[in-house]
């Protein structure tokens, strides 16, 4: 397995590709409402990372030559009990949908990659559980992710806490290297998995994104080689960061600009008034 530590130049142009698509998703937010398809999601998300000198990754992407397609569009949008890579289309979202939004811009050459779960409405009983174990497993994914600690640390602190709330991690889908390339090593698990020995450095860009369930962790592919649902139709919610990891920690580097986030160093829990999950 062989990891990439960037340069310094090259932390540079990921900061800017990772901030564009934190903006990107920033710019979605006031859109995703009752009544909006996710077809339409998509064609703004798309003009909107046109316009500032990017490109959309996912578009056409094949992750190998056994695909038989590439995706369609610019953006995934997953819906309740799409686990990931949903194609947006016709759908209109309603009343109490939860929507996950995933973004991958590609600029001057690097990649950045950031998604997040948002309510459709006000959050209900229902969903309010899910998405909050969801973006919980990522700030404690995050927060073990520093220099020294193995890359077993970060599914050994995941898997519990989605445990404990009775909820489950997708195993076949994991984070990854980013950089020049959309998929990079390592793959970062969200499970414990002590054979994962590896030891994170500074200089190292990957992504850090659990896909948690209600109910079990099993999935299936739909017939149109992408879109991954829940077997037993439960919730699914799921946030993602593009992180570096320094000499003194780790950066997000999948944030808007100008904003703080506390994912890091905050306790699971705390007030946190950036919540991802607010529309």
């Amino acid at each position: 397995m062989m990891i990439i530590i960037k340069t310094a130049e090259e932390i540079e142009q990921m900061r800017l590709s990772c901030r564009l698509a934190a903006q990107t998703l920033c710019m979605i937010a006031e859109h995703v409402q009752p009544g909006i398809s996710t077809n339409a999601l998509n064609d703004l998300c798309h003009q909107f990372i046109l316009d500032h000198g990017a490109t959309p990754s996912p578009l056409n992407y094949r992750p190998s030559p056994q695909n038989p397609q590439g995706f369609p569009k610019s953006i995934c949008t997953s819906v309740n009990q799409q686990v990931c890579h949903g194609i947006p289309g016709p759908r209109v979202l309603r009343e109490g949908d939860i929507i996950n939004v995933d973004i991958t811009v590609c600029r001057n050459g690097f990649h950045g990659d950031t998604s997040k779960t948002f309510f459709v409405g006000p959050p209900t009983s229902r969903n309010s559980k899910i998405v909050r174990v969801a973006e919980e497993c990522l700030r404690i994914g995050i927060q073990a992710a520093q220099p020294g600690h193995t890359f077993n640390a970060i599914g050994n602190a995941i898997e519990p806490h989605a445990r404990l709330n009775h909820c489950s991690v997708v195993r076949e889908y994991c984070g990854h290297g980013i950089g020049r390339s959309f998929h990079e090593e390592p793959s970062v698990l969200h499970y414990a998995n002590p054979d994962k020995i590896a030891k994170l450095a500074p200089g190292m860009i990957f992504t850090i994104e659990p896909m948690i369930n209600m109910g079990k962790a099993d999935i299936r592919l739909l017939a149109d080689h992408w879109t991954v649902v829940t077997k037993d139709h439960t919730l699914s919610a799921q946030f993602e960061h593009t992180i570096l990891i320094t000499p003194g920690g780790n950066e997000i580097l999948t944030l808007a600009g100008g904003e703080q986030d506390n994912l890091s160093a905050g306790a699971v829990g705390a007030e946190n008034p950036f919540s991802m999950a607010n529309n």
